[in-house]
């Protein structure tokens, strides 16, 4: 039996991030993650921190405050 796909839109989730101006290892769920100098590091929804590229960052998110 096939199920018909149905379309999702994903929830708005605001998160905590800032750039790292020094070379960091986070901690992350799939282990250790090298972040470089201009990544972003996200803290999720759940306290988990992860690296993300600028480019990456500026088309996924936008500021909604401090």
């Amino acid at each position: 039996m096939q199920l018909t796909p149905c379309k999702f839109r994903k929830k708005p989730v605001v998160v905590e991030a800032y750039q790292t101006d020094v070379e960091v290892i986070i901690e992350t769920l799939e282990g250790p993650l090298r972040a470089q100098v201009g990544d972003w590091i996200i803290t999720g929804v759940n306290g988990e921190k992860y690296p993300c590229k600028p480019e990456i960052f500026e088309k996924t998110y936008e500021i909604v405050g401090n």
